[in-house]
């Protein structure tokens, strides 16, 4: 099971940090060593090329929830988990697919490798080895080997995957932008290394933490990609600035977010503050000169004499 988890995560971080934070939405750029280990780990997670990963991704951010959405949200939690895989693409996924920017890719010669040797190399990284290694080198049986090493570490890695497309695209909350169906999902975000704070990424898409939070917890592909930066590997990490968070999630927000929260806050305190007070000079009481008349109207005087 220790290993399984530790492919597990390996392929993770080639979905995530690889094939989704750096090629398609070039959130920071990658040295060829990290380049060439994200390659290789998203090959284990056996999820398509990076090529066509990237694709049908790019695709999705620029059609959203239409028929050129590769996983129409708008078709049902089924359709948008695991469905869209067992029936052929719409002809509108791939005619956009066919006019999607992908020069950048096709100048990396290491996801261009991956794309031409793929066939061949999927298999042998994401269950010839991880099967042949624990059962000759780390003592399991062939039976956890195969069925758990390889196939339920290859199942789980891709249902956590196919989270971000139904989860995330349903249940949770819309701090950044109410007017678009993807969600925060803490959950989600858990299960898919960081990939659940899907509502602030399809705001921000070119965020490399794909959220604002600033814990590692809930978000370990950060984590992953700030180690990287610090060893050199990993640099222009680009991120939204709080200023420039804070007006979209004004502006279009759900409300949920803690800054809607502030504005609230503020607006009912100058409202206070500002509430029949004409004059900012102080008074020493009834009937002091710089008393207002409206304030004296406005007061009630119980038990008056004749």
């Amino acid at each position: 099971m220790t290993t399984a988890l530790a492919l597990g995560s390996a392929g993770a971080l080639g979905i995530t940090a690889g094939a989704h934070r750096l090629w398609s939405h070039k959130a920071y750029k990658a040295k060829w060593p990290l380049r060439l280990f994200l390659m290789l780990a998203q090959t284990l997670a056996f999820q398509n090329s990076v090529y066509e990963w990237v694709r049908d991704h790019r695709v999705h951010h620029k059609f959203t929830d239409t028929d050129a959405d590769p996983h129409n949200a708008t078709r049902g939690f089924f359709f948008s988990h695991i469905g869209w895989l067992m029936v052929k693409k719409h002809p509108d996924v791939k005619a956009r697919g066919k006019a999607i920017d992908m020069t950048d890719l096709e100048q990396d010669g290491i996801v261009m490798f991956q794309k031409r040797y793929y066939a061949l190399l999927m298999p042998i990284i994401s269950f010839i080895l991880p099967t042949f290694v624990s059962y000759y080198y780390l003592g399991e049986t062939f039976s956890n080997s195969w069925y758990v090493v390889a196939i339920f570490r290859y199942v789980m890695s891709l249902n956590a995957t196919w989270l971000v497309n139904s989860a995330a695209h349903i249940w949770g909350t819309k701090p950044y932008d109410r007017n678009i169906s993807p969600t925060n999902n803490t959950f989600v975000g858990i299960a898919a290394f960081g990939e659940g704070w899907h509502n602030y990424h399809h705001v921000f898409p070119w965020d490399y933490k794909t959220s604002e939070l600033g814990t590692y917890s809930t978000n370990f592909t950060t984590a992953a990609i700030d180690f990287f930066a610090r060893i050199g590997w990993a640099y222009d990490l680009k991120s939204v600035s709080d200023e420039m968070i804070k007006k979209r999630v004004l502006r279009t927000g759900d409300g949920s977010h803690t800054y809607s929260e502030q504005e609230l806050t503020a607006k009912m305190v100058d409202y206070i503050n500002n509430l029949d007070h004409e004059s900012e000079q102080a008074v020493w009481g009834w009937d002091d000169r710089d008393m207002t008349e409206l304030d004296r109207q406005d007061a009630t005087v119980q038990n008056k004499s004749d």
